[in-house]
């Protein structure tokens, strides 16, 4: 963004092309960002009538927004101290093992509700994810993934269960933000770790899909280095 979308607090602008959202929504998005990119760093003191002058809004959709981070736990309230930053990094693990949990439920009730067209949604995203891995395109990659998820989560029809990975990937993006990060060799595990969950979802095996989706983020975050490797299982002797 230029320097003319942001102002002195380094938090970004509310976007104009967001404009069909509400000013709540949309200043809950850009306050999560600014936590994830580390521009309000864990820590910071905040106030609703600072962060609406940041934002050029009202207090009411500030207030709104710091009470769904305080619901996600980005933001805490501290006896005579407000509102401030949550320290987020020492749980980025258990979140993680969280989300892989969720996602692979709602990867088991799309494989039971997914529909033509969303089928064919799918395979068009595994061939852009095809082209970014042969690339090492990450930009292109990550939009993809992102779709990819959104369009398995829409599919289950579950408000609670949409909410609650919306939530949660928001600390998957702080978790990336503060890897190592994967190489370009691990590319290719990714792909096929995605190819394989769609082919349970068109077996329509729900527990098939459930633990391809399940490893997969498991895996993504031992990559990243949020999640420690498991153990290796002694070896017999023979």
């Amino acid at each position: 963004m230029s320097a003319a979308g942001q102002n002195r607090t380094g938090i970004a602008l509310l976007a104009p092309d967001e404009a069909a959202l509400s000013l709540g929504e949309r200043a809950y998005r850009q306050l999560r960002e600014s936590i994830v990119r580390g521009e309000l760093p864990p820590g910071r003191k905040i106030s609703e009538r600072g962060l609406a002058t940041a934002l050029g809004i009202s207090a009411q959709p500030v207030r709104e927004a710091l009470r769904r981070l305080e619901q996600d736990g980005m933001v805490v309230t501290l006896p005579r101290s407000g509102s401030v930053v949550a320290e987020v990094a020492g749980q980025l693990g258990e979140l993680g093992r969280i989300r892989a949990a969720l996602e692979g439920v709602a990867a088991a009730l799309a494989a039971e509700r997914l529909d033509t067209a969303a089928y064919a949604t799918l395979g068009h995203l595994l061939q852009r994810m095809k082209a970014g891995t042969a690339a090492a395109d990450r930009e292109a990659l990550d939009e993809a993934n992102e779709e990819f998820h959104a369009l398995i989560h829409r599919a289950t029809g579950n408000p609670f269960l949409i909410r609650s990975l919306s939530s949660l990937r928001a600390y998957d993006h702080l978790g990336r933000h503060r890897a190592v990060g994967s190489t370009p060799r691990d590319l290719p595990k990714a792909l096929r770790e995605h190819q394989g969950i769609v082919a349970a979802l068109k077996r329509r095996d729900p527990a098939l899909a459930e633990a391809r989706m399940r490893h997969h983020i498991l895996r993504s975050l031992v990559t990243n280095g949020v999640l420690l490797p498991p153990p290796r299982a002694p070896r017999r002797d023979r």
